[in-house]
Formats: C-alpha cells, sequence, structure tokens
C-alpha cells in the first residue's frame, strides 16, 4: 500500500525534528570535508563524494530504509511528498542556514528510498575563480542571441553559469530572470535586477516560465535546462526576439549540441531550425570535470564561438566540419575538447590517463598523448 503525502516516516526517530538534526549533522560533515555529494543508500553507511571517489565515512552506521525516509521526508518540501508519492522521483533545494545550500534528489532503488545530495555554495563565484576565458566572458556582453553551457550530469555547468550571471549583475544594469530546477546559486541584485523562479514551486513548467518571462520586461533570461521541443522553440524565439538566453544541454561537445538541438524537432522543421540556429547561437561551452593531481577537480571546456564560419556550417547542417573550424580559430579564444585537456597535462594539473579517459576523441587524444612522451598501452588496449 502506498503511502500518503500526509503521514510521516519517521524511522528510529522520536519526531520529526530529531530526524532533521540527523540528516543536518550529516550534510556539516560533507561541508565540513569539502565534498561534492551526499549519498544515502539501503544497506550502506552514508558515502561522500570527494575529489571524484567515493568515501564510506568511517563510524557512521549501515542505512535501513525507516531511517533514510525519515531523515529526506524532515526537509522535503510538501509539494515534493506528494510528487514522490506519485513518481517515486523528486528534486528540491534544502539549506542550513550559514552553513550551505544543497540540491536534493530523492529516489527509490530495489533496496528502498535512497539520495543524492549535492553540496550548493552559499555565495556565488566568480569568473576568476573559475578560470573563464576573456573571450568566454565576452558573451555576457551581449545584447541578443542564445549561450549554452553543456556537459554531463555533476560536470559544473551550473558553477560556470553561476559565473556569468554575476559577471552580467557586477556590470550591468539589466533585467535577468532565471528559470531552475531547483534553484541553486542564489544571487543578490547588484547592479541588475534579478528574478529566480523554481519550476514546481513558483512556476509550472520550464516553458511556461519561459513563455511568461517575454512580458516581464526581461534582458537576460537563464533557462536552467533545455529538456524538451517546446522549451528549446521558444529560448531560440527568445533570442531572436532581442534578448540574451543561456541555457543548458547535456551534451558533451559544441557540434552533438547543435545536432541535439536541430534533431528534437520533426523533419520538415529542422531546415528552419537550422537558420534560426545560425542566426541566434553565440556561442557553446561543452566542459567535463577532471581530477586534479594532489586532490580536487578542475574543469576542461571546450569553446566554440559563432563567427560567419561557423553559421554557415550550421545553416548547411555540416556540423561534423565545426572541430576543424576550432582549431584554426585558436587565436579567436576558441579551443576544442582535446586541446583544453592537453594543456591540463602539460600544466601538472590532471594525469596522462585523466585526459584520456575524459577525451570524445580518444584517438586523436591518443596519438597527442604518445608524442608527447605518456604510455597508454594500457588504456587504449581497452578501447
Amino acid at each position: 500500500m502506498r503511502r500518503r503525502a500526509s503521514d510521516k516516516p519517521l524511522g528510529s526517530f522520536e519526531n520529526e525534528a530529531a530526524a532533521r538534526e540527523a540528516i543536518d549533522r550529516l550534510l556539516r560533515e560533507q561541508v565540513r570535508r569539502g565534498a561534492a555529494d551526499l549519498h544515502l543508500r539501503v544497506g550502506e553507511p552514508p558515502i561522500l563524494r570527494m575529489g571524484g571517489d567515493l568515501l564510506r565515512i568511517e563510524g557512521e552506521p549501515v542505512l535501513d530504509d525507516p531511517t533514510v525516509s525519515g531523515m529526506l521526508w524532515s526537509i522535503m518540501p510538501d509539494k515534493n511528498k506528494a510528487e514522490f508519492d506519485g513518481s517515486w522521483d523528486t528534486d528540491f533545494a534544502h539549506e542550513i542556514q550559514g552553513l550551505s545550500r544543497f540540491r536534493v534528489n530523492v529516489l527509490r532503488d530495489r533496496n528502498g528510498v535512497a539520495s543524492v545530495i549535492r553540496t550548493i555554495a552559499t555565495g556565488t563565484v566568480t569568473v576568476e575563480q573559475m578560470g573563464i576565458s576573456a573571450e568566454v566572458q565576452q558573451l555576457c556582453h551581449l545584447t541578443k542571441g542564445l549561450v549554452l553551457v553543456t556537459g554531463p550530469t555533476g560536470s559544473g555547468k551550473s558553477t560556470t553559469l553561476c559565473a556569468l550571471v554575476d559577471l552580467i549583475n557586477r556590470t550591468r544594469s539589466d533585467h535577468i530572470i532565471t528559470i531552475e530546477d531547483p534553484i541553486e546559486f542564489v544571487h543578490q541584485s547588484k547592479k541588475c535586477l534579478i528574478t529566480q523562479r523554481q519550476v514546481g514551486v513558483h512556476t509550472q513548467s520550464f516553458k511556461s516560465a519561459l513563455r511568461a518571462a517575454l512580458r516581464e520586461d526581461p534582458d537576460i533570461v537563464l533557462v536552467g535546462e533545455l529538456r524538451d521541443l517546446e522549451t528549446i522553440a521558444i529560448a531560440l524565439e527568445t533570442a531572436e526576439t532581442g534578448h540574451l538566453v543561456f541555457g543548458t544541454l547535456h551534451t558533451s561537445t559544441a557540434a552533438s549540441t547543435i545536432n541535439r538541438i536541430v534533431d528534437q524537432f520533426p523533419a520538415d522543421r529542422q531546415d528552419q531550425i537550422r537558420v534560426m540556429l545560425s542566426e541566434s547561437l553565440k556561442g557553446v561551452v561543452s566542459q567535463t570535470l577532471c581530477r586534479k593531481i594532489g586532490g580536487g577537480r578542475v574543469a576542461a571546456r571546450e569553446i566554440l564561438l559563432v563567427n560567419k564560419a561557423v553559421s554557415s556550417l550550421i545553416r548547411e547542417g555540416k556540423t561534423v566540419q565545426i572541430p576543424n573550424i576550432i582549431q584554426t580559430n585558436r587565436r579567436l579564444g576558441m579551443e576544442t575538447l582535446n586541446d583544453a585537456l592537453l594543456t591540463l597535462v602539460r600544466n601538472k594539473t590532471i594525469e596522462a590517463e585523466e585526459a584520456f579517459v575524459k577525451s570524445v576523441e580518444k584517438k586523436e587524444m591518443a596519438g597527442k598523448l604518445k608524442a608527447m612522451g605518456y604510455n597508454l598501452d594500457g588504456l587504449t588496449s581497452e578501447e
């Protein structure tokens, strides 16, 4: 029998306050250790992701389903309780005042209720702290167009977007609307006016909020995720009508990002979408996180800045040639993912093996690393 949203699974806890204190204690430990994520799983002690590795917290007991459910229920908003009862998945933000904000995903697996809780910095990050190039920073000074930050889940897309929004907030006097699920970084208005909306709390969906944004006097719109055809279509129209739009996609390269957008549409609309993209798209930053030598992680970024040559390739459907354009325009600030990874290797920031694993074009990467004197026989033979 399914539990109702009004029921309170407290497990071994005396009350909800005790359950809340138990999970907040784990979250404080997560922040104290500088861990990116906290995993709660039935049959395992709490597990932290630190520097890319999963580490079980020593001294913590193995969790059972009532305990995990009780802790999560104590911090879950009522809307998400109802959503979880209906779909068995939900996302929400949690905050411990004076410590940090957290992005919480709750799910069911074969053992029961589980969760992954990601640390979100309480303050904003800057482009200087993130090492974002001057050419990418220039995208923040555009008055219209589409700028995409892409990468796999957990690649730091939200952090990069936070830094770009912070730059705009410090240097322009505009109205920024962000549409997120959930709100991660909280921005305080500086020179700009910032309106932050959370899907499911302040608006029904990305597409409804994006459609409404056009009537809310925006200059810049940030869409947390371009997840469906209608949202992508409205984002393109918004960028075409004199607004600067930032968005994210789960793609690994600039060329695959363009293909993913076009492929979302029916075949009879794809030529039209290519034309719209060729005119609206201004830049793509595709990034992946790599393990640093000595601990921590660093982002490697592929950077595509749309010029006339790139625009023509998009319009003609020749995205396979985009990597060549990027390589021949490094002086303009463009860079392939492989070149970004090789730079990190040369600077002794990451190991050669890490660069190979995170590369998309592995054959090319293996050749360049071998030319630099690295032996990757053990890895390349497995590919």
